[in-house]
């Protein structure tokens, strides 16, 4: 066959790049997660493979492994990487920017130069020899737009450039290169070489080599061997060139009796261009044996296998400047990707190639995890992600409760409620439409479940319709059976949660949870609503439980990423007072022979979406205090200034708000050795006896009032009496005015 190109100059056909979506997924997963607004250079692995196709090139490819690990590592550490026969790894940079505008600032051509001086010290040092997979690196620059989920990206393929560049000589099919004879051998070594790694057992020894030699004797025998062996395979060429004496290993060789060829993986499919590798090839076969005369071989393959047909047998000249090999002169660097003929970056948008859930998940963290770039680097995530709660009430503030606990990243909510959506409700209950109202109305609970996974596809939400028994509501005999089911059920309920919520409409309906939450110790919230006032205050530990019970800990134990919080009251201090605390008498019917007025939560509209909000904050206040349901109260402006040490502030007991006055004011109220629902009292009955205790609080409105002794404190205060002297008088300028 004639010789193609003889005497031009050699070109190379350029790398191309591709991208798998993982790659993306990973890196925003490392953004958001480790990295933060830390731009420093990241590692990354490219993978490429002989060109397997006679019209299709193969491509660089950047996998989700090409990145480091999402784990808490050193960001620094290159992604552990394995060769195997289908890919060869390749080294590389990434830097990726926080801005668009940091993006396109980037000095391109200085990052190319940098690559590149790194390959060309590796050849001067003989590691290019050792190792020739840093022969070949690539460049990434990207910046990644995690709300839009468009990546900008620009790849490099640092090359050194010979000057001037080397000749091509010849050019052809291996299969017309070779003799018959020649051809078989070449091939057979070929293929017992790529496939020497998996005998081998060691998947990196051989297939992730990209370079080597291929030795042909004159008994047209074919060897190949590494980089590191070519002084061997010159003495082998001096035996076999026993006639003829080697002036210098500079000089041609001759290929009458002994041929040597520089081997490589070609990803190119082109007929009449080898691929981009060889460029660096040829600058280390120039700076480090200093040959003017290269023949070398386009490796390409065809299901597997040596395809000599597709495969390129190449002769070079090299001819380069004095003083060109010189370390200290780094030779001038090409490679950045062309994109469509253009230098110009790529684009990719990937919102509509994920899954709806996945994206929304992304989407939901994305505010939280931001937080923790600069705001609020201690927020604990894991603890938000797994906790538990249970909501009593699925009105207006249930409704609130719910968005805002998702809006801190909480998955795992459940509503309880046994309502049904009346056609008043929509406009302030912020989970349903006019759609739930229709057909007598659907369950609150259920409706609001359904909402929810509207709204965010992830959340783990459950509806639980049933009533809460309130002492003042007695029950029929025939009624017992089930009232005693559903305070099974609810104390299940609570067990099985980290943090209970008292959001119902009614002062008798939070006694039960509030008595039940108190035995087991949960991190209960309260939110209550006035007409245009509000209270949310967290409920203190129970009686029992202020100094932890290890074995009970671990009984009722929190989510497993609550393990942390701290449950000793280490200062002795009081504990907190519950809800019906500062009460002195007990919750009795509040709904009964009442006008419409009454009977309805009638409030200001922006009363809700605030203590909502605020019993939220509250809640997200005690899981990062380091003694979580222990922590004492903090009072705004007080003396000591609060503990502003702690990341989100002081952690209050009680906040009381006035719409009237835009008011807000944080209160501290210890517990009472006569609470209703709390004291110690009301907790050991209701141990001993269980649910016959809770039945007769229901049926028998003065009953918690005898046990607590609120009857007794009542009957003293109304037989106390003052004897007034109506003979003494007072002179005028005696009395203060107040």
């Amino acid at each position: 066959m004639a010789k193609q190109g003889s005497g031009s100059i050699l070109q190379f056909a350029p790398l191309q790049s591709s991208v798998d979506e993982g790659f993306w997924h990973r890196l925003s997963s490392l953004k958001l997660n480790k990295f933060g607004i830390d731009d420093s250079p990241i590692p990354i692995s490219g993978f490429y493979a002989p060109c397997s196709h006679p019209q299709v090139s193969n491509h660089l490819t950047l996998l989700a492994e090409s990145l480091p690990s999402d784990s808490n590592d050193e960001s620094t550490m290159p992604p552990v990487i394995r060769g195997n026969r289908n890919r060869c790894s390749v080294p590389g940079i990434l830097y990726n920017t926080n801005t668009m505008e940091g993006f396109h600032a980037l000095y391109k051509q200085g990052l190319l130069k940098a690559e590149a001086m790194k390959i060309w010290e590796d050849i001067h040092s003989g590691k290019a020899v050792e190792d020739c997979a840093v022969l070949s690196r690539v460049l990434l620059i990207s910046f990644a737009d995690l709300k839009k989920w468009n990546f900008h990206y620009w790849f490099a393929f640092p090359a050194l450039a010979l000057d001037p560049p080397a000749t091509l000589v010849d050019l052809r099919p291996a299969s017309q290169w070779f003799t018959l004879e020649e051809a078989e051998s070449v091939s057979a070594a070929c293929n017992e070489w790529r496939n020497s790694s998996v005998t081998a057992g060691n998947l990196s020894a051989v297939a992730n080599v990209p370079f080597f030699l291929v030795s042909i004797g004159s008994d047209s025998h074919a060897a190949v061997k590494h980089l590191k062996d070519l002084e061997a395979c010159q003495r082998d060429g001096q035996k076999a060139k026993s006639a003829k004496s080697w002036t210098s290993f500079s000089q041609s060789f001759d290929m009458c009796y002994w041929q040597l060829l520089f081997a490589f993986y070609d990803p190119c499919h082109l007929p009449n261009n080898p691929g981009w590798p060889l460029r660096n090839f040829l600058a280390l076969i120039s700076a480090r044996w200093n040959l003017k005369t290269v023949r070398f071989l386009c490796y390409r393959e065809n299901r597997g296998f040596a395809d000599l047909n597709l495969s390129l047998v190449g002769e070079a000249l090299i001819t380069v400047q004095q003083g060109w090999r010189e370390q200290q002169c780094v030779p001038n660097a090409v490679g950045w990707e062309l994109n469509k003929g253009r230098k110009v970056p790529r684009c990719i948008n990937l919102a509509k190639s994920m899954d709806p859930t996945r994206l929304a998940i992304s989407a939901a963290d994305l505010n939280l995890k931001l937080m923790r770039w600069r705001a609020l680097p201690s927020l604990n995530l894991e603890i938000l992600f797994s906790l538990k709660c249970l909501l009593l009430g699925a009105g207006t503030l249930g409704c609130q409760v719910a968005r805002m606990l998702m809006a801190w990243g909480v998955r795992k909510i459940t509503l309880l409620d046994n309502g049904r959506v009346a056609m008043s409700n929509p406009l302030r209950q912020s989970l349903y439409t006019l759609d739930d109202c229709l057909n007598g109305g659907d369950f609150k609970a259920t409706a609001a479940v359904r909402s929810l996974q509207r709204i965010f596809p992830a959340v783990e939400a459950e509806g639980i319709v049933m009533a809460i028994p309130m002492p003042g509501h007695p029950v029929s005999s025939q009624e017992e059976k089930s009232v005693l089911e559903d305070c099974k059920r609810l104390n299940d309920l609570i067990d099985s949660h980290d943090v209970i919520f008292l959001l119902t409409d009614t002062r008798e309906s939070r006694w039960l949870p509030t008595l039940l939450c108190a035995n087991s110790n949960k991190i209960t919230i309260t939110a209550a609503l006035g007409f245009d006032s509000f209270l949310v205050m967290r409920h203190g530990p129970g009686p029992f439980n202020s100094i932890p019970n290890l074995k009970a800990e671990t009984e009722n134990s929190l989510a497993a990423g609550m393990d942390n919080l701290a449950l000793t009251n280490t200062d002795g201090q009081h504990r907190l007072g519950c809800y019906f605390c500062n009460d002195v008498v007990a919750p009795t019917d509040s709904t009964s022979n009442r006008t419409l007025d009454q009977q309805c939560t009638v409030t200001r509209p922006g009363l809700a979406p605030i203590a909502s909000a605020l019993a939220v904050e509250l809640l997200v206040g005690i899981l990062h205090h380091p003694n979580g349901i222990f922590a004492e109260a903090e009072i705004a402006n007080s003396s000591s200034g609060g503990n502003f040490e702690l990341p989100l502030g002081i952690l209050p007991h009680q906040i009381r708000g006035s719409l009237p006055h835009f008011q807000q004011m944080t209160l501290l109220g210890h517990s009472s050795n006569s609470c209703t629902a709390c004291c110690s009292t009301v907790v050991s009955e209701y141990r001993k006896r269980g649910m016959q205790f809770i039945l007769q609080a229901i049926n028998h409105p003065t009953y918690l009032e005898d046990v607590t002794g609120l009857t007794e404190l009542m009957r003293s205060a109304n037989s106390f009496h003052l004897d007034w002297d109506d003979d003494i008088e007072v002179a005028d300028d005696e009395c203060v005015e107040l």
